[in-house]
């Protein structure tokens, strides 16, 4: 009698254990599936993916394409697309719909734009500052001096469209030296006016700073004092239907960053 007892109080047991260790391994399998799928949203530059859409004013072209590049090599698997042009040209592709994540301007005043039409998320940050300088032929060959040089009636001058930030800048300046320039053309973006004078179709452009530099032998810079009267801050933002979020934050961070701030430092541009 004893021995049937103890028989059917092992089996139970046994099947006890079994469905224990069975529990056990669905358990630890479960763990390590739930365990590998946190990795990806764990922090590191590994969690990073897909493309980013920047735009920006067409004075950062140099600068940003070099973060670009160093961002994509910081997060594998990412990828950076600019589009640069005049800052006011952008804002309106901004407002009117145009898919990007990323837009950094060239003055406060463009930026409005983008934040009066609700595109932008969270408040804009500068992150360098600009000045003018004027540029003109290699070994200037006008003798261009100052600004006031320019109204030269035999100069063919151009200057950046009073809309773009580069030619309100301009126009700051010359109104603070109680000046009168009539160009022979205005340009939509400041690259546009350099090249005119980089094609000898212009004497001399009103630039930035910036520009000059990264023409280097192709023009040549005349620094100007009206120029302190008229330094751009460059703000840049998030934008609200950012396709990519945490890469545009990733991005805007690199950019604010002591690395984003030794490449535009070395551009020329001035700290914020």
């Amino acid at each position: 009698m004893t021995t049937p007892t103890v028989r059917r109080t092992r089996r139970p047991l046994r099947v006890a254990a079994v469905g224990a260790a069975a529990l056990l391994a669905l358990s630890a399998c479960s763990a390590s599936g739930s365990e590998s799928s946190a990795k990806p949203d764990s922090s590191g530059p590994g969690k990073l993916s897909g493309e980013v859409t920047v735009f920006a004013a067409a004075s950062l072209k140099e600068s940003f394409t070099t973060l670009g590049k160093r961002f994509e090599k910081e997060h594998p698997g990412t990828k950076v697309t600019f589009s640069f042009g005049g800052s006011d040209s952008l804002a309106a592709s901004i407002t009117g719909g145009a898919p990007a994540d990323v837009f950094a301007s060239a003055s406060p005043k463009t930026m409005k734009i983008v934040t009066d039409a609700g595109d932008a998320s969270g408040t804009p940050a500068t992150f360098v500052r600009n000045e003018l300088e004027i540029a003109t032929l290699p070994g200037n060959p006008h003798r261009v001096s100052s600004l006031k040089d320019l109204t030269g009636p035999d100069l063919k001058v151009v200057l950046c469209d009073t809309e773009v930030p580069c030619g309100a800048a301009a126009q700051q300046a010359l109104d603070a030296a109680r000046l009168k320039l009539t160009p022979v053309s205005y340009e939509q973006d400041v690259k546009a006016a350099l090249t005119k004078v980089r094609l000898k179709e212009a004497d001399a452009a009103v630039v930035y700073k910036t520009d000059v530099r990264a023409a280097g032998d192709k023009v040549q810079g005349v620094e100007f004092p009206e120029s302190a009267d008229a330094v751009n801050d460059y703000p840049i933002a998030l934008l609200k239907d950012a396709r990519n979020a945490e890469a545009a934050k990733a991005f805007i961070a690199l950019v604010r960053s002591a690395e984003g701030q030794k490449v535009l430092s070395g551009a020329g541009f001035l700290k914020p």
